[in-house]
């Protein structure tokens, strides 16, 4: 069986016509027979029009208002009807040969919740945007490779989590783990839902197989903005809240003071440092209970591996 005809692709939509027909054309090269959702958070610049008329192999679900990232994507997987969901954001262009790299990862290996291709940056081929999420003990969340020589990254491997604007995932572990927290609305949903993965003893990958370019920023619009910069910081609070029982969270409590301190600087630096410090702030008082994964002895092996990798990635996280 061809892997597009096992594929649902989910492609979230706000206010992206300047990216859809290079997005819609390159999918459809690539996976003919893919189950195709675009799922439109409320655009106004024509985008979710020009969709219908000129793509009408997509299913199309058309939001009352934008509900964000977390929000489209799970609206998108729930109504998808494969056992593999690729999430791609719209400002991406696949490279021949993408689809079948991902749902073969997935396939090879019985505990991979997800597998994420190789982001590229649009604008310069030969730099590196994205060979996979990582999340350190100073709390800092990062894209191992960013604006490296794309070159240096060709070997599959394990990751902490999934980027999810170029991902699959198994649909039906969704309703075991849970999906993306739609709170969130954008940034970190990805590391939040791929560190729950792996607490439940499942694993994320790298494949560099599969190939996309991404321009970045796409909807945002810059790499450090106040839209930007306030959910992520106030998200960041809640990943950790939610993932790391409380012995785990005193264990890290002198690492994460240092790193957020470290952060505040620099946002103070690029004159964002009142935006950093409300989002964090937000993110304390803001804290959900019913959200925090429930501790259990089984996961203990997981829990310990995971602190492993938050040491070990600080490490990392200085030659990425």
């Amino acid at each position: 069986m061809k892997a597009d005809s096992q594929v649902s692709i989910v492609i979230p939509n706000y206010n992206g016509m300047a990216f859809m027909e290079a997005c819609m054309q390159a999918v459809l090269r690539d996976a003919p027979k893919a189950e195709l959702i675009v799922v439109d958070n409320a655009s106004k610049d024509g985008s979710l029009e020009y969709t219908r008329e000129h793509f009408p192999e997509a299913r199309v679900l058309a939001m009352d208002q934008n509900y964000g990232f977390a929000r489209a994507v799970n609206e998108g997987i729930r109504a998808a009807t494969r056992p593999y969901v690729i999430l791609l954001n719209n400002d991406t262009e696949v490279e021949p040969g993408f689809t079948d790299a991902l749902v073969g990862a997935l396939e090879a290996d019985v505990r991979a919740f997800s597998a994420q291709a190789k982001l590229i940056q649009l604008q310069d081929p030969l730099k590196l945007d994205d060979a996979g999420n990582f999340y350190c003990a100073l709390g800092w969340a990062f894209a191992r490779g960013k604006d490296r020589p794309s070159a240096d990254y060709e070997e599959q491997d394990e990751v902490f989590a999934a980027c999810a604007g170029a991902a699959v995932y198994r649909k039906a572990l969704f309703e075991k783990i849970g999906y993306f927290d739609e709170a969130h609305f954008a940034y970190l949903e990805d590391i939040d839902i791929g560190w729950r993965a792996r607490i439940f003893g499942y694993r994320n990958l790298y494949v560099p197989k599969a190939r996309v370019l991404h321009a970045g920023s796409g909807t945002s619009g810059s790499r450090y903005n106040e839209f930007k910069v306030t959910l992520s910081s106030r998200n960041n609070i809640w990943i950790i809240y939610k993932n790391m029982p409380l012995l785990q969270l005193v264990l890290n409590l002198p690492f994460l003071l240092v790193g957020f301190g470290a952060k505040q600087l620099f946002f103070c630096k690029k004159k964002l440092g009142g935006t950093y410090a409300r989002g964090i702030l937000k993110g304390i008082c803001t804290c959900d209970r019913e959200k925090k994964v429930r501790f259990m002895w089984k996961h203990f092996p997981a829990y310990a591996r995971l602190q492993w990798e938050l040491w070990r990635n600080i490490a990392r996280k200085i030659i990425v």
